[in-house]
């Protein structure tokens, strides 16, 4: 049996609970269950959460934990204290006993104060990643990570990536299978890959009207097309000319330069996931071939595919 303690500050975000329903999902897909949870926090009782649930917990103590999992607030250090000297105890011990210890979003705060983040690589959401950075210096933040591994230390960005950490510890544990049955249950694609952006092209397309939005969504389901100014104008309901003009006025990039976004965000996934070709990537992202997306890859990343595939997979992903 899997123990898993998840610590809990007062202002927690609700989402981060995720995790929880991951291993329920994961004791459900096996003859016998694998997880055991107990939810834990400094002085035990009821922890309200930033809207204001609360969560019954008990007392963190000698208690040990094959996983344990640091959910910091929602707004950390606005609104939450510095961990105790208890507490900040209690995580080293943690970090030397536990086979892994887990921050999702601020947690990574928590962890940095007790100073098990010293000289390692770590991750938070980006919008406190550069806050991290300035306060624990010694920390090596990867600000564009959706998680990332150091040795047993596991930190990710907040919201949804808390459920792409709970479903990399699953795959770790039980296996890809139990992972995917997890992800289904979950009603979700896959897990993404530590490696992957937090923030995706589309995502910081700001596209404001039906047309435009419809456009995107048409060319990350259909990367595989030629995408063309053409084929995107008449979905749009354009002529090419009015199409090109309302797309760069929304966006800021002409569609071209969008669809080369959408495919690289597409094919670094691919690559992070380690078992296709460069080939079969080029293929399924709409590159045509491995030399085109080299240049792609060299124009964003200053490096071709296979140096970002050696990076994102030494990174935990």
């Amino acid at each position: 049996m899997h123990t898993v303690g998840l610590i809990l500050a007062p202002g927690f975000q609700v989402m981060n609970l995720a995790v929880a329903a991951a291993f329920e999902q994961a004791n459900t897909a096996l003859p016998r269950p694998a997880y055991s949870v107990s939810f834990l926090s400094e002085a035990g009782g009821e922890i309200p959460s930033s809207v204001g649930l609360a969560v019954r917990t008990a007392a963190i103590g000698d208690q040990s934990f094959d996983t344990t999992f640091s959910i910091g607030a929602f707004a950390y250090p606005a609104a939450s204290p510095t961990p105790s000297r208890g507490m900040r105890s209690f995580l080293r011990r943690a970090a030397a006993g536990a086979r892994r210890l887990a921050a999702p979003c601020t947690g990574a705060f928590l962890l940095a104060e007790a100073g098990v983040l010293d000289g390692r690589r770590a991750t938070t959401h980006w919008a406190h990643a550069a806050d991290l950075q300035n306060r624990y210096p010694k920390v090596r933040v990867q600000a564009d990570r959706i998680f990332v591994t150091d040795d047993n230390i596991w930190t990710s960005a907040g919201m949804s990536a808390t459920v792409d950490l709970a479903l990399a510890l699953i795959e770790q544990d039980l296996g890809p299978e139990i992972c995917q049955a997890v992800a289904r249950h979950l009603v979700l694609y896959h897990r993404r890959p530590g490696g992957q952006p937090q923030l995706s092209a589309l995502l910081n397309l700001p596209a404001t009207t039906d047309r435009i939005q419809r456009v995107l969504a048409y060319a990350r389901g259909n990367l595989g097309r030629d995408l063309s100014v053409e084929e995107l104008a008449d979905i749009a309901r354009l002529s090419p000319r009015q199409f090109s003009r309302l797309f760069r006025q929304e966006t800021g990039l002409s569609p071209g330069k969008a669809v080369e976004g959408l495919r690289l965000d597409a094919a670094r996934a691919l690559l992070a996931d380690g078992r296709r070709t460069l080939d079969d990537v080029a293929q399924q992202t709409g590159f045509t071939d491995r030399e085109r997306m080299r240049r792609a890859f060299l124009r964003r990343f200053g490096h071709g595919p296979q140096a970002v595939r050696h990076v994102i997979q030494q990174m935990g992903a």
